[in-house]
């Protein structure tokens, strides 16, 4: 397996990190369409660990229906990412040290400045092509990732996927994204990214909550 450092590949937008950002859904980046959907999964620390690592080995593409394949992770100390205060304002980047965890089929689990590919058709559009883990996020309450475009894709943006336990005990899984159209289909006829980016999120949802229902 290829491995890769978080300078091999570089993602295809410029707004790295703003799924992040607290006015996301307000000022999402030029020419692109927001989405964000959150869902209680639960409560308690076993549930929180049971997402948490459905959301950090994929489970939310394969389940979701999205085949995950090539996942390379960076080599060396591991770009941390970019993240954000209280008040939205970026943080600089930094490396981490940590050890690779594996699926039982032998893909490895999410990693800051992993690339990954992914293939898969949503509602008959396509969807995946290669991306990059922006920046993996473990802490004692909050666990996920975000993912950006690479190349290959039809639109290019960024995607978030978090598990929080909160004080009250509740375990809520949020998933937030910032679509720009790239093909000519998609410039064409952008009503069809929300359609696509809703399906997705649906998909998520199914494959990371125990308490799904249909809505």
């Amino acid at each position: 397996m290829r491995r890769g450092t978080f300078r091999d590949e570089t993602v295809d937008y410029a707004a790295v990190g703003a799924t992040q950002a607290p006015d996301l859904m307000q000022y999402p980046p030029e020419r692109s369409r927001p989405a964000q959907e959150s869902w209680r999964l639960g409560s308690g620390e076993d549930r929180f660990r049971t997402a948490s690592e459905a959301v950090l080995s994929w489970r939310a593409q394969r389940d979701g229906g999205l085949i995950v394949t090539d996942v390379r992770p960076a080599s060396g100390p591991m770009y941390s990412g970019v993240s954000f205060d209280a008040e939205g304002t970026p943080i600089a980047p930094s490396k981490l040290e940590a050890d690779q965890r594996f699926d039982a089929d032998g893909t490895p689990w999410v990693s800051s400045g992993a690339t990954v590919h992914l293939r898969g058709r949503v509602k008959g559009l396509k969807a995946g092509g290669e991306l990059r883990v922006i920046q993996a996020i473990e802490e004692p309450r909050r666990v996920g990732f975000l993912l950006g475009t690479v190349s290959d894709t039809v639109v290019s943006g960024e995607e978030s996927f978090m598990i929080d336990w909160y004080e009250n005990d509740e375990v809520w899984f949020t998933v937030r994204a910032f679509d720009a159209p790239r093909s000519f289909f998609y410039k064409a006829m952008p009503w069809l990214i929300s359609r696509r980016r809703k399906a997705l999120f649906q998909r998520y949802l199914r494959a990371i909550s125990p308490l799904y229902a249909t809505r």
